[in-house]
């Protein structure tokens, strides 16, 4: 990896861990246990479309994993490294299907899969269905906080995009 890629990777990092820490620290906006914007989900997309995967991908790692100590949310840290996998697997098999101006389109998708999969592992855990019925909130849920997201992924990305090459030489 290049010098340049390297740095702005570690950038988009450290500014998704930021955007991390200051949204655990707010209290909710809902009173819907869970639900936040995800404001960091705004840096791997832009890594994804800016860089390359496995840019995106070390910066979605590395800001679960230092996310969940700083925020001293360990528990936590099992449905976020869950949620992202499945979500940024995703990201990764539909982004060709989704030029710039749909990011986020392709956003709002892998926030609803992001919350499925941290539904069905709290199935796992508590070893109970019941908690299924909280699947309709999360998909509305996602739907809002995946088009905010990626509504903000995309504005930077296209205003960056003149930038953007001079990190892929």
């Amino acid at each position: 990896m290049k010098t340049k890629k390297l740095v702005f990777t570690a950038i988009l990092t450290a500014f998704a861990l930021i955007a991390f820490y200051i949204e655990s620290a707010i209290p909710p906006v809902t009173p819907i246990y869970g639900v936040k914007l995800g404001l960091a989900n705004v840096f791997t997309l832009f890594a994804l479309y800016a860089l390359n995967p496995y840019c995106a991908a070390g910066v979605l790692f590395i800001r679960i994993v230092l996310g969940s100590i700083f925020a001293g949310l360990g528990v936590a840290f099992i449905y976020s490294l869950v949620g992202g996998v499945a979500s940024f697997t995703l990201m990764l098999l539909l982004k060709r299907f989704f030029k710039e101006d749909k990011i986020w389109v392709l956003s709002v998708l892998c926030a609803i899969v992001h919350n499925i999969a941290q539904l069905l592992t709290a199935v796992i855990i508590m070893e109970s269905w019941q908690i299924l019925y909280y699947l309709p909130v999360l998909i509305v849920s996602g739907i809002i906080a995946g088009a905010f997201t990626g509504i903000c992924a995309q504005i930077v990305f296209v205003r960056l995009k003149k930038y953007i090459g001079k990190f892929n030489r």
